[in-house]
């Protein structure tokens, strides 16, 4: 266990390589990414699926130009990222999602690489080896591991044990195992024992750091209203 947010961050050095969990804002370590922005670390590479919004997220990093260069899934939602890229201050590699959570996993596996069709024929593909199996193009994508992981858990015990509640489960404990560090951002902590061996998502051998969380800002990335039939949603 650790004491505080600010700790558990506080040898995370310029240029570092992290890996973020979360899809779009769900189960986004949110303290853990303030605190990194607090103490003001510059230079980051961040493999993420998206870089957050604005004003949330990783978008914070990203105001206070602390990154470097995002690998991601996904930009959509971010105009100061726009913004960075076309200016260049920001480096991006695209990375289709499959695939992003496929070189995470390899990468918390120890598997190097491995050959995926998707890409095959785009601007995915430039400077990649391809190979053909059974008549068909393959590109190798080489896995990823990161100085550190930042993920957020519902619930955790002092030996790092996770447990991700619903669709936070996402890319959390992808990243979680492929940080040569992780840090553990969680709701709850509770006694070793105590949680039930088959619930737990990440085994504690992947965390090095657990801290302990509070009032959490839940917030919804697109509010949409689904009509009702013969009336108005």
């Amino acid at each position: 266990m650790v004491g505080s947010m600010q700790e558990a961050v506080a040898d995370i050095p310029d240029g570092a390589t992290l890996i973020v969990g979360g899809f779009g804002l769900c189960g986004i370590p949110q303290h853990l990414i303030a605190a990194l922005r607090e103490r003001g670390t510059r230079g980051l590479t961040v493999v993420s699926n998206n870089c957050g919004v604005d004003d949330w997220g990783l978008g914070l990093l990203l105001a206070s130009k602390q990154i470097r260069k995002m690998v991601s899934s996904y930009v959509g939602e971010n105009k100061s990222f726009e913004q960075q890229y076309l200016g260049g201050a920001l480096e991006v590699e695209l990375v289709p999602q499959g695939t992003l959570a496929e070189r995470l996993r390899a990468g918390g596996a120890g598997i190097p690489g491995f050959y995926t069709a998707a890409g095959v024929g785009t601007l995915v593909a430039d400077g990649k080896e391809v190979r053909q199996f059974d008549g068909r193009s393959y590109l190798l994508e080489k896995a990823i591991v990161g100085d550190f992981a930042l993920v957020k858990a519902w619930k955790a015990d002092r030996f790092g044990n996770l447990v991700f509640r619903k669709t936070s489960r996402n890319f959390n404990p992808l990243a979680a195992s492929a940080g040569r560090i992780t840090i553990a951002e969680v709701e709850e902590v509770v006694e070793p024992g105590e949680l039930d061996p088959d619930s737990v998502h990440t085994p504690g051998i992947y965390v090095q750091r657990v801290v302990q969380g509070g009032a959490y800002d839940k917030r919804i990335e697109r509010r949409t209203v689904r009509p009702v039939a013969g009336g108005i949603g």
